[in-house]
Parts: C-alpha cells; sequence; structure tokens
C-alpha cells in the first residue's frame, strides 16, 4: 500500500526532540519508502528551511531562533512554541510549494477523546473515527523490525515532544533530568538569558541542582497540563 499521489508527509523538527524521534521519523522514511520532508522555523525572510535527518537541529536551534525573534519565552498561557515551530512552519511549506489550501491529518487515538474533540473542528483524525486504540498500535509496531524507542507512561511518551516541555508535570521533568541532566542545559540557559518558562515552580537550574541532591522536590501525583503538540 502507498500513500496516495497528493499526500505530502511533513516532520516540523523544533530541535528539542529526542534523538529516539528523529530516528523514528527516518526510519520510517527508510523502510517505508515514505518521502518526509523536515522543516524547521528559520528566522529568515520564509520563515522556514528544509533540512534532513542529518542537518536537523539538535540542541534547540529553531526554538531559540523564535524565542530570541519573540523576546520572551513560551509559558502556559502563551503556548506561540507550537503555533510557530510546527503549525505556521508547515503552512509556510506548503504556501511556497504553491499549495496553500490542505488538510491535515493527526494521529489521535480512539482512546483519546478529549484531545480528539478539541481537533475535529480543524484536522482529519482517521486512527480516531477508526477506532484505533494504544493497544492497536502497541500490536502493530509489535510485528516490524523498528519502533519509536520512547518508554510510554499512561499512554505517552514520557520524553515525547520537546524532551523538558514546560508543560509536563514538575515530578516527570525532575525524573528526566535525573535520567539524563544534560537535556536540562538548553533550558536552563534559555531561562538565564531572558525569563522563565513557568513562575509557579523552581528554574530548570535549580531542578538541574535538586536532581542530583534529592528526589522528592515534587509531588509524583501532581497532575500535569496536558503537553500534547496538538493541543
Amino acid at each position: 500500500m502507498s500513500l496516495p499521489p497528493e499526500a505530502v508527509v511533513c516532520f516540523a523538527n523544533t530541535g528539542k526532540e529526542d534523538e529516539a524521534t528523529l530516528r523514528f521519523v527516518q526510519d520510517c522514511a527508510v523502510n517505508w519508502g515514505v518521502p518526509i520532508v523536515w522543516l524547521e522555523f528559520s528566522d529568515t525572510k520564509s520563515k522556514f528551511k528544509i533540512v534532513e535527518f542529518d542537518s536537523a537541529s539538535r540542541d534547540g536551534e529553531p526554538f531559540e531562533a523564535l524565542i530570541r525573534k519573540r523576546n520572551y519565552l513560551p509559558n502556559p498561557v502563551a503556548r506561540f512554541c507550537t503555533g510557530e515551530l510546527k503549525v505556521l512552519t508547515i503552512e509556510r511549506y506548503f504556501k511556497s510549494i504553491g499549495k496553500p489550501d490542505f488538510e491535515t491529518m493527526v494521529g489521535l487515538r480512539a482512546d483519546e477523546p478529549r484531545r480528539a474533540a478539541k481537533m475535529r473542528e480543524s484536522k482529519l483524525i482517521p486512527l480516531f473515527d477508526a477506532g484505533v486504540t494504544q493497544y492497536t498500535v502497541q500490536e502493530f509496531w509489535r510485528n516490524h523490525s523498528f519502533d519509536l524507542g520512547l518508554s510510554f507512561r499512561d499512554g505517552v511518551t514520557a520524553s515525547g515532544n520537546c524532551d523538558l516541555c514546560f508543560l509536563k508535570g514538575p515530578h516527570q521533568i525532575l525524573s528526566l533530568i535525573q535520567e539524563k541532566p544534560e537535556r536540562a542545559v538548553w533550558w536552563a540557559k534559555m531561562e538565564e538569558t531572558i525569563g522563565t518558562f513557568r513562575s509557579d515552580r523552581p528554574s530548570y537550574a535549580s531542578m538541574l541542582q535538586y536532581s542530583k541532591d534529592q528526589t522528592n522536590l515534587f509531588d509524583p501525583n501532581e497532575e500535569a497540563i496536558a503537553c500534547f503538540c496538538g493541543d
């Protein structure tokens, strides 16, 4: 089975994706023979650039370029990162290839009704409509030679989307920093440079230090804000 000729598969890289995510996108292209257009936000006239797996940013460069352009950090109230780094970057690319009118498909499952309800007016959600659940997806990948390779917690990848997204629960962020301390370096640098991602919790630099000293800084049951980039 192949995609219809009018279908275009895009991946918008923020520069803070987990390396496993980048490898997975590349694996899909190689193993299935599906051309994937890799895009990144760029502070240029076109507002985007085309990259590839090898040249894709891995140290937050597109995200940092957007932050410096806006001169403030995104936060739970002003989540401009998703809009600019992903949604608008893809829209600008389609306009550049003469396709300003297009429909977008999002891979929300049938067991994600809250997210699907928010998406239905603007996006196609074929997996939801087909009744595909997390179990269905896991069964699918068990029969393939490659997979995303990220751990799942409560049905979502613990380090999916931007690795330490400020919408993740604080205990989750601390756990991810303990697992790989270098994840916190870029986030701490941004806060030291221009402000704070959230005023209701310690800075990333503080959490990096806490991760070395203790494990009970946050209540592990504290609820996170949904950090799915489509929300």
